[in-house]
């Protein structure tokens, strides 16, 4: 297993999601997530399907700067309140024997200049600073999988990924022991990262 830096950063959780969507809010509508909230339940909004509707219908806000407002008003989901450590540690509680292999590609992540981790529920994603580039995600009971946005030819040890056609998730590499991130699956990660700055 090739040496790894020392981590320079630490991984984020869901509150970068929470963050981002309030500043997507703000730049399309100029309101603030307590501006919609207000408004909504002076609308009489009651629900999230009603709240996502009357934001589509009555002044065309969709997607992603809904959810902060839904939040706002309904609260947040149990799993999004948790830090980054009860994330990680949830995910690999039952595989204990995995976590290393997940451990190895977090300390590469977090040394590698331009990587943004968040912390998820199932899965760590990892970011360059334009978008996701790779998951890493606990699949089955021997294997974690790094599932890549990455343009390639599926062969060696990239596999092709079963997928919607709009998803541009199309690679993997399949894990089962941290000696398995080398210097080829490190390679790997820094072309996807690359392809995706």
């Amino acid at each position: 297993m090739p040496s790894i830096p020392e981590p320079r950063k630490t991984a984020g959780t869901w509150q970068t999601m929470v963050d981002n969507n309030k500043a997507l809010l703000l730049r399309k509508t100029g309101k603030d997530t307590a501006y919609w909230a207000e408004k909504a339940r002076a609308a009489g909004i009651k629900s999230d399907a009603e709240l996502r509707d009357w934001m589509r219908d009555a002044f065309g806000v969709t997607g992603y700067a809904q959810y902060a407002v839904s939040w706002e008003m309904f609260g947040y989901p149990e799993f999004m309140l948790r830090d980054a450590d009860e994330l990680i540690d949830g995910q690999y509680a039952r595989h204990p024997h995995l976590r290393p292999v997940a451990d190895a590609i977090l300390g590469w992540a977090s040394a590698a200049e331009g990587v943004q981790i968040q912390m998820r529920k199932g899965y760590v994603s990892l970011h360059s600073p334009r978008r996701k580039f790779a998951q890493v995600t606990r699949t089955t009971n021997t294997a974690v999988d790094v599932t890549l946005r990455l343009d390639v030819p599926a062969e060696g040890r990239i596999e092709a990924v079963k997928t919607r056609a709009d998803d541009p998730f199309t690679r993997k590499v399949r894990l089962t022991s941290p000696d398995q991130v080398d210097d080829e699956l490190l390679d790997i990660l820094a072309a996807a990262l690359e392809q995706n700055t």
